[in-house]
């Protein structure tokens, strides 16, 4: 039997003239003046549906200088092919977030221009997080970034294991340990130089040490560069579910120089491009397009295809998070399939599959049962299936998986209000989704037992 209407709902549409939110029987309208800028003015808190058909369209520029990309939920004509830069000039997209705005660098070689980051660096005590795979490869380099003609600034670091199932409570200790012995003050900024799980910790040690302190974000994967390095979510996992402890905290800066995906496994390469396929599929429909066309040179490596799809990426991720900071409802969007996803994860065990393979397979599933809702038509379906196998991205869950398994972790998803799951669902065109509790709950229960056992 279907759940109860809404009583409280939102809904967001490309129509450049209004925002319409629905209470019961009684409509108000938010209009928008220009249809090139929305502004949401008005605070909600834990809506039980959003319907988000925005399909963003974020331009794409260049110059011969450097290239600077202001988000601020603007729309404009997209281009079909990646932009063309001077490669000694970093693109910018500007997070902005008033005056705690932030840009994010993307480029090649930007590790070897140092003003990037030492601007950025406000105090004289440094400290970067990393691990044991990327500290061979790039932390002499980032030290030399932040002292080369700087040398009133002193860089400690502190070297992590490396992997998802460090992302705890003892490895953060680490963090702290190194930041309390070398007797590092407020003035201090924190380095995140690595993947995903490096800057989640990283980020939670900033927010936290000393009440809060700077920190800069050098992702070095395509999931963290595309997604996680931006935005502010810091946090670990806890035993009994992935990102339940952490912080809203925003970075000085993003510094994504393109050369380090030169040494990232292939399987990261692919982990990664979940979650530049999600992008296309909740709000982008024209760059989901662009990336059927050009799998094969992103899997390739071909560097203008990543530079573009990383640019797009943090365009979309930048502008939600200046609409919805701290996930009031337009930004959980931006989590579709993480919700099976990081069941999986917590069930198997964290680093037995990378986030980005159980983010797939969750976006397979949500999208399944999108279908089964009659919200979407299956050519969606069969388009979803073919990318993320192009991607050589997992379709369906580890046999272990068992239907009590995913309810008991999704249980204490963050997403659940007043104990209600809540779901990001795709419903219309390609490039529109809902963040709803409101879909008959039998279409859930067909979709976990058509995918997994009993």
């Amino acid at each position: 039997m279907a759940s109860t209407a809404n009583p409280f709902a939102i809904s967001l549409s490309s129509n450049p003239t209004s925002l319409r939110k629905t209470n019961n029987s009684s409509d108000s309208f938010l209009r928008v003046q220009s249809p090139n800028s929305v502004s949401l003015r008005s605070s909600f808190v834990s809506p039980s549906s959003i319907e988000l058909n925005l399909n963003r369209r974020v331009s794409s520029v260049s110059s011969a200088s450097r290239v600077r990309s202001r988000i601020c939920a603007s729309s404009a004509p997209v281009m079909e092919s990646a932009a063309k830069t001077d490669s000694n000039a970093p693109t910018i997209v500007d997070v902005d977030l008033g005056n705690r705005s932030y840009p994010i660098y993307i480029g090649s070689g930007l590790l070897d221009q140092p003003h990037l980051l030492q601007k950025h660096v406000h105090g004289k005590r440094v400290l970067v997080v990393t691990n044991s795979t990327v500290a061979p490869l790039y932390l002499d380099k980032v030290v030399e970034a932040l002292t080369k003609g700087n040398p009133n600034v002193s860089v400690e670091s502190v070297i992590l294991p490396d992997g998802e199932k460090y992302k705890d409570m003892d490895t953060l200790e680490k963090v702290f340990d190194k930041a309390i012995e070398s007797r590092l003050d407020r003035r201090c900024t924190f380095v995140a130089l690595g993947g995903g799980v490096i800057g989640d910790l990283c980020g939670y040690a900033a927010a936290s040490f000393l009440r809060g302190v700077n920190f800069i974000q050098i992702p070095t994967t395509v999931m963290s560069q595309v997604d996680s390095s931006v935005g502010g979510k810091t946090g670990i996992n806890h035993r009994l579910g992935k990102n339940l402890i952490g912080a809203f905290y925003q970075p000085q800066c993003v510094l994504i120089d393109t050369d380090t995906l030169n040494t990232l496994p292939d399987r990261e390469l692919g982990s990664g491009l979940a979650e530049v396929i999600k992008y296309g599929l909740i709000r982008d429909a024209e760059f989901f397009e662009w990336q059927e066309k050009n799998m094969e040179a992103l899997m390739a490596r071909d560097p203008s295809a990543l530079t573009y799809a990383i640019k797009r990426s943090c365009e979309n991720k930048a502008e939600v998070v200046s609409l919805d900071e701290k996930e009031g409802g337009l930004r959980a969007t931006l989590n579709l399939g993480h919700t099976f996803g990081h069941a999986i994860e917590t069930s198997f065990g964290y680093g037995q599959w990378l986030h980005g393979e159980a983010v797939a397979v969750g976006m397979v599933m949500a999208v399944d049962m999108s279908h089964r809702l009659g919200w979407i038509d299956d050519s969606i379906v069969k388009r979803v299936h073919n990318i993320l196998q192009r991607a050589k991205l997992p379709t369906t869950p580890p046999e272990m998986m068992t239907v009590e398994m995913f309810k008991s972790v999704m249980a204490v998803d963050k997403k659940v209000a007043d104990g209600l799951l809540r779901l990001i669902l795709l419903k219309g065109p390609l490039g529109n989704c809902v963040f709803t509790g409101d879909y008959d709950r039998k279409a859930l229960d067909e979709t976990l037992r058509a995918f997994v056992k009993s």
